[in-house]
């Protein structure tokens, strides 16, 4: 879009991943459910840590990896997310920018609160198993939404995971208000079946109230639609959004928009690695094709590529230039 800064802005939760392999083993003897997304406290993240072994230490966060992904293949990105004046802030506050995402969110100088952390532990079969600390990125609130930087997004982009907290909602609302206004398109991932499971009433209100685009997938359409049936819930969102990208695993994914289905396949990969960031990646290649005017199906053909391309190794940001890979296979021009 012409006058636009950014192509794209995220908002969510600043969290520093601490990425490493494990056993099945070491989850059952601390207790850790395979494959899930487990809230923890300071004593239970400081037990796992000094149990796990080496260790990847990374800015992460959904949103956070989604700008990550959007700056690799060439993007302008920008992230919006709370951390403290401690170690995990300046360490997410460099990584970060490092990737070339802008990040000028003010850390809190608060001894009492600290930056928020996730120890994602891989096993060999690829499996992702989080253990995430929410520390103070939940706390984000409308002082952390600068009105200059959604005016000059051509997209904004909002990490459900923050729902669970009053504050946040405000903040979410506030920046879909002010994008709105500016003629900017607002989208947003529903990051997880739970979180929808725990909000689904206000998740409806806001995606029919102001967003635009909507990122889901398979489990978390079907919590929303309170449905087992995935062509139901397709078509149920069809009504509530202008354009739905739901996304299937091996199946692949589905774009709907405005009467038009379109199904975009899968890209082989030859080993899954880790899983982490598959969903974040998928949404920065498309938010990219998007931004630049790609039509749905090259965008989510770029999604695929990028959410291929993640799993194939360890952790949520890409080992080399997304945007290399992607000339050298025709998904970028």
């Amino acid at each position: 879009m012409a006058g636009s800064q950014y192509d794209v802005v995220t908002i969510g939760n600043a969290i520093v991943d601490i990425i490493g392999r494990c056993d099945d083993s070491f989850l059952e003897r601390h207790g850790a459910p395979k494959g899930q997304m487990n809230l923890v406290d300071t004593p239970r993240i400081d037990a796992l840590y000094a149990a796990m072994g080496p260790g990847l230490e990374i800015s992460g966060g959904s949103a956070a990896n989604t700008a990550a992904g959007i700056a690799s293949l060439g993007g302008r990105s920008a992230f919006i997310g709370k951390v403290a004046e401690d170690e995990f802030g300046r360490i997410f506050r460099h990584d970060i920018r490092a990737t070339g995402v802008a990040f000028n969110t003010p850390a809190v100088v608060d001894g009492n609160r600290a930056t928020s952390r996730s120890l994602i532990l891989v096993t060999p079969d690829g499996q992702r198993t989080m253990n995430t600390f929410l520390g103070i990125s939940t706390d984000l609130d409308q002082g952390e939404v600068d009105p200059a930087v959604i005016q000059n997004a051509n997209i904004v982009y909002l990490e459900g995971y923050l729902f669970d907290r009053d504050e946040a909602k405000v903040a979410f609302r506030q920046a879909v208000d002010i994008a709105n206004k500016a003629g900017r398109r607002v989208a947003l991932t529903l990051s997880d079946s739970f979180c929808v499971n725990r909000h689904r009433a206000e998740f409806l209100d806001l995606i029919r109230s102001g967003i635009a685009i909507l990122f889901a997938n398979e489990s978390e359409i079907l919590s929303l639609y309170e449905t087992e049936n995935f062509e139901e819930a397709a078509a149920r969102v069809a009504k509530d959004t202008p354009l739905a990208v739901l996304t299937r695993s091996e199946k692949g994914s589905v774009i709907i928009s405005e009467g038009e289905r379109i199904v975009v396949a899968a890209e082989p990969i030859s080993k899954v690695v880790d899983t982490t960031g598959a969903g974040d990646l998928y949404a920065a290649g498309f938010l990219f094709g998007l931004a630049h005017d790609y039509d749905l199906e090259a965008a989510g053909r770029l999604g695929s590529f990028a959410a291929a391309e993640i799993i194939g190794q360890m952790g949520a940001r890409s080992e080399v230039r997304l945007s290399n890979l992607a000339r050298i296979r025709g998904f970028i021009g």
